[in-house]
């Protein structure tokens, strides 16, 4: 008798479930090792991209503990697949620190423009990926991914950049950015105009998302979306002392705004940007700003203290609702041009005292789950539903 519908393609499930599982190696780099070696725990590869160029959909390269001093960047241009993304992660808890010092553009002369596929220490146009726990320094740009989707970015550093030490910009969806630390990145090739903690920009694409980040001391903004034309949720972040010329860049030309939610001089997309529970303290402009983003951008529970200009900054084109957000010690508490707000501070009037204002817990270690440490920084000490508390 013949074989049911129910048989032959239960069999075939089963077969393509035994390729999968076939394909699902993890390859091993260290420090020590070759790239004629077989790339196992005991044979290691030493190069990462040796162990890319070997994985295939499901699998994992694991790279064990030291500093990767690059000749050249990571490209990482296959795919995995939505059911078997590729893992690149360190092996453990072992520190992995990527070093792009070596590479071109580090830094570029003034003016110069980077070639596009030398853009990041790793520089990735491909999908369904997760890069987990790896720390990435001095490269031009730290990360740079371009028409990537489905991709997860987990508890990454990207510091010391000669450009954005994060790019995420084209035809991108379904990015999961969770738990970065990004900081300290400058562009003296553009006089410090140019380099942000995180940038989502120059392209569009739905469903990304921003969990968990703290950008600070970027010479430009701690995160841009300059001409993203999709909305993109922001929550549980924070971003502090960007825009500062730390480095004595000549012609210092930084913006220094905390969170810049899109657009540029009132021509940007309409983007409507969602922002949750999240914090803008002690930067060289404002704390949050449209920036031309003529969208409506909704931001709650969020808190802007200390910022040198506008707390929340919303009247450059945007039909923003700002709700339960809570504004101290900026220069000005806001700018709502045709946005509208209810329920924030500067609605309920009166003094704002603040639990406490020490950031060493805030800007410390992290959990062991890899989540901003709980504290009550800048949390309204009488108790109201307002601002963020992280």
């Amino acid at each position: 008798m013949a074989a049911s519908v129910a048989t032959v393609i239960g069999a075939g499930i089963a077969a393509i479930r035994t390729a999968d599982a076939a394909t699902a190696t993890t390859y091993y780099v260290a420090t020590n090792g070759s790239d004629s070696n077989a790339g196992t725990l005991a044979a290691p590869f030493a190069t990462i991209q040796k162990a890319i160029g070997a994985v295939s959909a499901g699998g994992t390269v694991a790279v064990r503990g030291g500093t990767y001093a690059l000749k050249t960047n990571i490209q990482i241009t296959k795919s995995g697949t939505a059911a078997a993304p590729i893992t690149l992660t360190r092996y453990g808890s072992e520190k992995v620190v990527i070093d792009g010092e070596a590479l071109g553009y580090t830094p570029g002369a003034v003016g110069s423009t980077i070639p596009a596929a030398q853009r990041g220490a790793i520089h990735m146009e491909a999908s369904y990926w997760k890069l987990v726990g790896l720390e990435i320094a001095h490269g031009p740009y730290g990360i740079y991914c371009n028409k990537c989707t489905g991709n997860t970015f987990d508890r990454l550093v990207t510091r010391d950049n000669y450009e954005t030490g994060f790019q995420l910009q084209g035809a991108s969806a379904n990015n999961l950015i969770l738990n970065l630390d990004s900081h300290g990145n400058r562009d003296p090739r553009k006089n410090g105009e140019s380099a942000d903690g995180l940038g989502i920009k120059e392209g569009g694409g739905t469903g990304n998302i921003v969990r968990g980040a703290r950008l600070w001391n970027n010479i430009d903004d701690g995160f841009d979306a300059w001409n993203f034309t999709s909305p993109i949720t922001i929550e549980n972040s924070i971003v502090y002392g960007n825009g500062y010329n730390r480095w004595n860049v000549p012609n210092f030309s930084g913006d220094g705004n905390g969170f810049k939610l899109g657009g540029s001089g009132g021509t940007g997309p309409a983007a409507a940007h969602a922002v949750s529970n999240t914090m803008a303290f002690s930067n060289a402009a404002h704390g949050f700003t449209d920036n031309g983003n003529t969208g409506a951008i909704v931001v709650k529970r969020a808190t802007a203290y200390k910022n040198a200009k506008t707390g929340f900054d919303f009247d450059g084109g945007s039909t923003a609702k700002l709700t339960a957000n809570l504004a101290a010690g900026n220069a000005t508490a806001v700018a709502l041009g045709k946005s509208t707000a209810s329920g924030n501070s500067w609605n309920i009037g009166g003094t704002w005292t603040l639990t406490s204002t020490s950031t060493s817990v805030i800007t410390g270690a992290r959990a062991a789950d890899g989540t901003i440490a709980n504290s009550a920084f800048l949390v309204p000490a009488n108790g109201k539903a307002v601002g963020a508390k992280i």
